[in-house]
Parts: structure tokens; C-alpha cells; sequence
């Protein structure tokens, strides 16, 4: 099948690319196979290290987006392999890491992985590319392991060690081969451990033998020996989010009390340098604990540690924007990208940068890291920003790259074009934040259809109690104008249900109280900053630093449940009118509540599922996407009135506000709002942020 993407082959790229591949700095080996230079090492002399770095790659091999069907120059592995090349060409001495978060994301990693799912003697596209890319380690992320851990065991050819868990499945490895394919670089993970030995599943880290290009005291150019200690770490709430895949098979150790243990070992196993690939964000004003989601820049104050490459925030750090998240947290340099000292950088997502740790080390009796000459950076694939009319400008994809994954590419694409209804008006998610269900009303509805039919024909017992469903805009903007779900009016294909239900997750069911229903929806409304209605200057709405997949708006069968955010409230008193079918809710009442398997399992930390330790009376079989796309077809013409338009909630109208409350969005689309029963919204700066590319919009709370 022809690529329907407008390519531009950059042959120069792939020219860089196979030189920097070709100067990429000796050897890959493990441990201390390595033949050691012959030149002993002068007292003295100066070696200079490039720790190149992606994180959260989210199986994006090439800038394009599966859901819309068009290509988008800002991400894409093949244009991060040409920032690897150039940085390749501009440091003789390079390290390239990647840091998790790799073999989900896409259409085309659900097509490999639950579609037409690869065979043991295959290898999923990414890996290829990493294979080409000639990547020295990787670490996992929380998304490797959402599709099971027989998948994650084939895909990376590491036998767990774990009972019942083998190589892939009977369809995937019918034979029961012992070594499936792989992309031949060491995969490391130290604190996912067996729940049987409490022993890594993975290497818990690897030692890499490099040879490099150092500068004797006179000057001379020599070759050296350099070993390199690489250890990862996955976010120990995978226990909650990936709960069924994982539970009774493995658990996860803290960030720091992994670290301490195994870093000593790397050192007397003669580690001149060590890289920490931690797949969590930075977060330095809670507390530190075992378990926190975001604990990677603690591992800054584990001894021995000399560069960190984090993620999973998709965030950027350095960042010398004030308004970054980063700014004002205890140790952190934000123009350094420094954490106590220490040199981190997280880049992004979906290959958009490239982190760079520029590290000069010096001879005496042993390789030192020369702290002063330390430098961190982001290297990003856009040239030029957006100006006026004047659209911003990429590095070019390299062909090489692009080429590679071209089958698997065609082949999503046919698979996502698959019609399996038609809507008569767009769905979006671009106002979700301030009342538009457009997209979110025919999951819930899909959602409640699935349980009633289930309970029907298994379990009766439970047609007594009211049905809640749970559904939130995936896809709010985080990573620019492209992030929202758009669904245009017409035809409904695969893609389009995709946008729509963004991730991989399966039905599950809960059982709460009212009570509970408050606090789940009071834990929703800490997506919104607290307003004062009495202050001149511009506020903002959204609280960028939550999540909007954390932004449940719960629906009942009729829009039986209604309720109001009071945002001038502090959080856990924002819920106001809380009805179930015209009266107040009682907090005694039962309820059932369609979710996921990420929320069911504890994932956001919701009152009521937390740790895991929600009342689950159902883990479906089916994965949420399957449950929508069903109803889609049992329900082929979805039309605006019935499937669009009944919102459960709204903001509490407030009597007075003295200055404008504005939020983000797509520049150029009120009239969206507007069809969808958003009236109180207007631009208020219709120029795109050159950062974010997107306009500021105003929401008049007063009605």
C-alpha cells in the first residue's frame, strides 16, 4: 500500500546518520569482554563524553499521527535519528540511552501487540529502528508492561524467570523458541523485582566497555578505555496501573533503596561512570517515599551516581521558562540542569528532543568527572518557531530511519481505516476543561451499554444498583495543538475510536458510595486552579500539572447524575448540586462506576481505589477501545442530540468576577464550543503561544 505521507527524503540526514553510526565511539560489549587499549592511560589526560538520551519514544517511529491520518513533522524517531547523527558528528565520544516508555503509544504499537501481534522470530518497529540507531542500553518505562508481561518477555528475548510467564504466546511463539528476536542492546531494570525471589527480572544494570578518543597532557590523541555503568528504574506504581499483568508475579522496590544497594556493586565492579536512566519525573517538593511516581530526581542524592536522564512527565529540563514546572523546587538548577549537583535532563516525548549530558573527565589514577565543565542540554527537532502565518520549521527526517518501518506503517494504516460507523457532528476534546462532552459522552454511553448487557446475562444481582461510567479527555493539549481528540463529522473508522479511547486499557467496574462519588469528583476538580472572582489580572483555569486523563466526568443513563464545580473553593470543597435523578445524592447509596483498569487499580490516587484497594466486581476481558468500538457498531449513526450534547456538570455560577479567567486551546475553533453548548467562552488572545502553539481563550464564570 502506498504511504500516503508527503515524504521528502533526506539523503543528507541518512548520510550523517550512517557516518555518525560508523564514529559512534568502539565497542558495545557488555561487562569486561572488551580488549582494553594498549595505551596505558597518562596521568592527565582529558576525555570528553556525550550522554545522548530519548525517553518516552511511545512507539512513534516515524512523525506521524495514526488517528488523524496526516504526518506531523515535530516528533518521530526518524527525525530524533538525525539529532543522534549530528550530535554523533559533533562529539567523537557518544553514549545513547533510551529511557522507557518505548513499545506503546501508537495505532501501529496496538497493531503489533494486540492486532496482528509480532512473532518471536519478528521484532517490533521501534526496536528496529534502535537496532539501526545503534542504541548501548534502555530501561522500562510504566507502559512496557501494558501488554502483559508474556509480550514485554518476546519482545526483549529476556526469559523473567517468572511460573507461567514464557517467551510470547502460543500464537506468537508456537514452537516455544528460547530466544526470540531483539534489538541486541542490554535492557536494565533494577527495581522490578520477582515476587518469588525478590530478584530482578531484568539485568539490574549492565557494565558497557567503550573505546574512546582521549587528549594526552601534551596533546596527543590516544585511545582509551572507559567502563560505563548503566542502571534503570520503572515508577513503582505500575503495581496499581498495570495491576492484572503484574499482580502475584512481580513488585517494586524505592527509588533511592534500589539505588544504594546497587551502586556500590557497580563501582567495585570497576564502573568509571554511571547512568542512571530513571523513567519518573522530577518532583522535589513532596517528600520522598518508595513509592512515588516521580521520584527519579531523588536518585540525585544517592552517592555515585554522575548523570540521571529522567521522563514520564514528558516534560523539559533544563527549561529556563519561569512558568516551568521545575521552577523554585528545592535543588533543582533549571538553566544547568542540575538536581544537588547532579547533571539531568529530561527530554520530552515522542523523539521531539534529544537530551545531551556533556560530561569532561580527567586522569589521575582513575577517571574524575570535572564538575565545572558540565553541560546539559535539549537538543529539540523544531529549527524555527511558529510566526504570524509562518509555519515552524523541522529537521528533516533521515530516510534510513523512515524506510525501515515503512511495512508496519502501510499496514496500520490499512488496519485504522476500517470503517465501523458515521457521526453526524465533530467530537473534541479542545473545551472539554470547560463543559463540552462531545467526545466523552458516546464512551460513557458504550461503557454503561456493556455493563448492562453483563449484568443481564451473569449477574442479575447487581440490576438492582444504579450504573455510573467514567470517562476523560485523554488527549487535553499537554503536548500541543496535534495532543486533542478530533473526530470530524462522517464516516467513524478504527482511527477515529482510537482518538477517541487513547489507551489500551480494559473495563473494569466498581463498586462505591455516594460518598465516595463526591470525592472521586472532588479528586476531578483539582484539575482546575482556585479562582478569585475579585482579582483584576488574568487568571488561569487548568492547573497544567494535572493530568487531564485524570479529569473523570461521570455520567449517568439519561444524565441522571448533575453536579457543579465551585472553582473558587479550595480543593475537596468544590462539589456543589450533586443530584442523582433530581435529588441529593445520598452518601449511603451503592453505586456501580465503569472505569478502567488504571483508575480501578489505584491509578491517580482516587478516593476509594487508591492503592489498589477498590471494591472491583468486574474485570472485563475487553479492552475499553473493543467495548466503544462495538457500540459504534451497534449503533451506526451517531447524531449530536442523543450522543453530544447531555453534560453532567458545569461550573457554579459565580455573582461577580472582576477579571478575566482564560485557558489554552486550538486557535481557531470556538465555534466549536459554541455548536456544542459551550456559550461562555470567547478568545481572549487569538495569537498561538510561540512555545505551546496554542490561543488564550476567556470562560465568563458568571453564567
Amino acid at each position: 500500500m502506498k504511504h500516503p505521507i508527503r515524504r521528502i527524503f533526506a539523503l543528507t540526514a541518512s548520510a550523517t546518520l550512517l557516518a555518525g553510526l560508523a564514529a559512534c565511539g568502539g565497542s558495545d560489549d557488555d561487562d569486561d569482554d572488551a580488549t582494553p587499549p594498549a595505551v596505558s592511560v597518562p596521568q592527565g589526560a582529558t576525555l570528553d563524553v556525550a550522554i545522548l538520551g530519548t525517553t518516552d519514544l511511545h512507539a512513534n517511529v516515524l512523525g506521524y499521527d495514526y488517528y488523524k491520518l496526516a504526518e506531523d513533522k515535530s516528533y518521530g524517531v526518524d527525525r530524533t535519528a538525525t539529532l543522534i547523527a549530528n550530535a554523533r558528528k559533533q562529539n567523537p565520544n557518544t553514549l545513547l540511552f533510551d529511557n522507557g516508555d518505548t513499545i506503546q503509544g501508537t495505532a501501529l504499537s496496538d497493531y503489533q501487540a494486540l492486532v496482528a501481534p509480532v512473532q518471536c522470530s519478528g521484532m517490533l518497529a521501534i526496536y528496529k529502528q534502535m537496532k539501526l540507531l545503534a542504541y548501548d542500553a534502555a530501561t522500562m518505562g510504566n507502559h512496557e508492561f501494558n501488554y502483559g508481561l508474556p509480550f514485554l518477555s518476546q519482545v526483549t528475548n529476556v526469559d523473567f524467570g517468572l511460573a507461567g510467564i514464557t517467551k510470547g504466546t502460543a500464537q506468537t511463539n508456537p514452537g516455544g523458541a528460547k530466544e526470540c528476536a531483539a534489538p541486541g542492546f542490554p535492557f536494565v531494570s533494577a527495581n522490578v523485582v520477582s515476587a518469588a525471589t525478590q530478584q530482578p527480572i531484568f539485568k539490574p544494570w549492565t557494565l558497557l566497555t567503550k573505546t574512546f578518543k582521549a587528549t594526552a597532557p601534551a596533546g596527543k590523541s590516544i585511545d582509551v578505555s572507559l567502563k560505563v555503568g548503566v542502571i534503570g528504574f520503572a515508577p513503582p506504581p505500575i503495581m496499581q496501573w498495570d495491576k492484572a499483568n503484574l499482580e502475584g508475579h512481580v513488585t517494586v522496590a524505592g527509588w533511592k533503596e534500589t539505588a544504594a544497594r546497587y551502586v556500590p556493586e557497580m563501582r567495585a565492579a570497576g564502573a568509571d561512570l554511571i547512568v542512571a536512566l530513571a523513567h519518573g519525573g522530577i518532583d522535589m517538593t513532596t517528600p520522598y517515599n518508595p513509592s512515588m511516581e516521580n521520584g527519579a530526581g531523588y536518585l540525585s542524592q544517592v552517592a555515585g551516581i554522575d548523570a540521571l536522564i529522567t521522563g514520564h512527565q514528558h516534560l523539559l529540563f533544563p527549561d529556563t521558562n519561569p512558568k516551568s514546572q521545575f521552577a523554585g523546587q528545592p535543588g533543582i538548577d533549571l538553566e544547568k540542569g542540575l538536581i544537588n549537583g547532579v547533571p539531568a535532563v529530561q527530554a520530552g516525548q515522542w523523539g521531539n528532543n534529544l537530551g545531551q549530558i556533556k560530561l569532561k573527565l580527567a586522569y589521575d589514577k582513575g577517571w574524575k568527572v570535572q564538575k565545572d565543565a558540565t553541560q546539559v542540554q535539549r537538543i529539540s527537532t523544531r529549527l524555527t518557531a511558529q510566526s504570524g502565518n509562518t509555519p515552524a520549521t523541522y529537521v528533516e527526517s533521515d530516510s534510513a530511519t523512515q524506510q525501515l518501518v515503512q511495512a508496519e506503517h502501510a499496514a496500520t494504516i490499512a488496519y485504522v481505516k476500517t470503517p465501523i460507523g458515521q457521526s453526524q457532528f465533530d467530537m473534541a476534546t479542545y473545551y472539554a476543561l470547560t463543559g463540552d462532552v462531545s467526545a466523552l459522552q458516546v464512551v460513557n454511553m458504550a461503557q454503561i451499554d456493556y455493563l448492562k448487557d453483563y449484568i443481564a446475562r451473569n449477574n442479575p444481582a447487581y440490576g438492582a444498583l444504579p450504573i455510573l461510567s467514567a470517562a476523560a479527555p485523554f488527549k487535553g493539549g499537554r503536548n500541543g495543538p496535534g495532543d486533542f481528540t478530533f473526530v470530524q463529522q462522517g464516516n467513524i473508522a478504527i482511527n477515529n475510536a482510537a482518538d477517541l479511547y487513547l489507551y489500551p486499557n480494559t473495563l473494569q467496574v466498581v463498586r462505591v458510595s455516594g460518598d465516595i462519588v463526591r470525592q472521586w469528583l472532588e479528586k476531578t476538580a483539582e484539575q482546575f486552579k482556585r479562582i478569585d472572582p475579585a482579582q483584576v489580572a488574568p487568571q488561569d483555569l487548568v492547573d497544567t500539572s494535572f493530568p487531564t486523563f485524570n479529569f473523570d466526568v461521570l455520567y449517568a443513563e439519561g444524565n441522571a447524575l448533575r453536579y457543579q464545580i465551585d472553582v473558587t473553593q479550595p480543593k475537596g470543597s468544590r462539589i456543589t448540586g450533586l443530584t442523582y435523578q433530581g435529588v441529593p445524592l445520598d452518601p449511603a447509596a451503592q453505586f456501580l462506576v465503569v472505569t478502567n483498569n488504571y483508575r480501578a487499580s489505584g491509578g491517580g490516587d482516587f478516593p476509594g481505589l487508591a492503592g489498589g484497594k477498590g471494591d472491583i466486581v468486574l474485570q472485563a476481558p475487553d479492552a475499553s477501545r473493543d467495548v466503544l468500538i462495538s457500540y459504534i457498531k451497534k449503533h451506526p449513526v451517531l447524531d449530536l442530540a442523543t450522543y453530544g450534547l447531555a453534560r453532567s456538570w458545569g461550573f457554579k455560577p459565580l455573582a461577580t468576577l472582576a477579571g478575566p479567567v482564560v485557558f489554552s486551546s486550538v486557535p481557531g475553533t470556538l465555534a466549536l464550543a459554541n455548536a456544542h453548548g459551550v456559550s461562555n467562552v470567547s478568545v481572549y488572545d487569538a495569537t498561538p503561544d510561540p512555545v505551546t502553539q496554542l490561543s488564550r481563550y476567556a470562560v465568563d464564570l458568571t453564567h
